[in-house]
């Protein structure tokens, strides 16, 4: 596996600050970017250029990084420096991958695989270096264990049939895979999937549910009560909504996996019409339409 050395890549000093690595790095991505560089090798000179600027850009990527530099100048082999800074993953230190991450010309090498997988921020095809399937189990939790985390206790067979326990963060979507780092015979990968829930449908880190009001609640506004994962909630709905408008209430949604708060709850209005009209509300309906006097078809060519 060939070693990285990334400010020579950048061509910065090991010293640059944020401002000098940025533009280094658009210096270079507009020199050897794919789609004006015509020469074959442009794809990989920029794929390289990316790579080493994922890693100098990122502070944490960065110091882990810098640490290795030490520890190899003080003739330690660099291979043997797969761990986080202050000692190895902890036995039972799961982390989230994302489910399609974005892959630009051909993704990262081996070396930025190795040592900044667990960080996030690129793509990990767990195939390139273990010749096993990487999920080795599936973990279906409720729309409710999404929103708060959860553990599962399970079986994972990779060539080593053991139990684990799975912590799965706030947030998890279905198709994400947590790994569990420092097995006995390398990494385990256990895939979520989320149940359908009878209430909610989730787009994102968004929420969405269906509410039915009255024709007079829609019509006069009204004060009714939503359902969200943490209890019901009590919603002003203005005069003279119309069916399907959506109410979005901020914050009240999934929590985003990565940190940054939550996604917001969309409540979709369902106005029910009356049924079984008395002769006096029938009456009042049809006085209601000789005032209006109006005509939704109204240019639709249609009376």
């Amino acid at each position: 596996m060939e070693f990285k050395d990334y400010y020579r890549i950048l061509g910065v000093d090991r010293k640059a600050d944020s401002k000098a690595i940025g533009e280094a790095f658009r210096r270079l991505a507009r020199q050897y970017h794919p789609d004006v560089n015509k020469d074959p090798q442009a794809a990989e000179k920029f794929k390289e250029i990316n790579e080493a600027y994922q890693v100098l850009s990122d502070p944490e990527k960065r110091a882990r990084y810098d640490q290795m530099l030490e520890l190899r100048e003080r003739g330690m082999p660099w291979e043997q420096v797969f761990t986080r800074p202050g000692g190895g993953p902890r036995p039972e230190e799961w982390t989230v991958l994302f489910e399609q991450p974005q892959d630009l010309f051909g993704g990262f090498s081996e070396f930025f695989r190795r040592f900044f997988a667990d960080l996030g921020g690129e793509p990990f095809e767990a195939s390139r270096l273990w010749p096993r399937p990487p999920v080795a189990a599936t973990a279906e939790i409720s729309l409710e264990e999404a929103f708060r985390g959860t553990e599962r206790e399970l079986v994972v067979r990779n060539g080593f049939p053991r139990r684990v326990t799975v912590r799965i963060p706030p947030g998890v979507r279905t198709g994400q895979k947590v790994r569990v780092r420092g097995a006995a015979d390398g990494d385990v990968y256990v895939e979520v999937r989320v149940q359908p829930h009878p209430v909610f449908t989730r787009e994102g880190d968004d929420l969405i549910c269906e509410i039915p009001i009255s024709l007079t609640e829609a019509l006069l506004g009204a004060e009714i009560e939503v359902p969200t994962l943490e209890g019901k909630v009590k919603v002003r709905v203005p005069p003279e909504t119309q069916q399907g408008q959506v109410l979005r209430l901020r914050g009240l949604g999934m929590p985003r996996l990565r940190g940054g708060g939550r996604g917001d709850l969309l409540v979709r209005v369902k106005v029910l019409l009356p049924r079984g009209l008395s002769a006096e509300e029938r009456r009042l309906v049809e006085q209601l339409a000789k005032l209006r006097r109006d005509n939704p078809r109204a240019g639709m060519g249609l009376k």
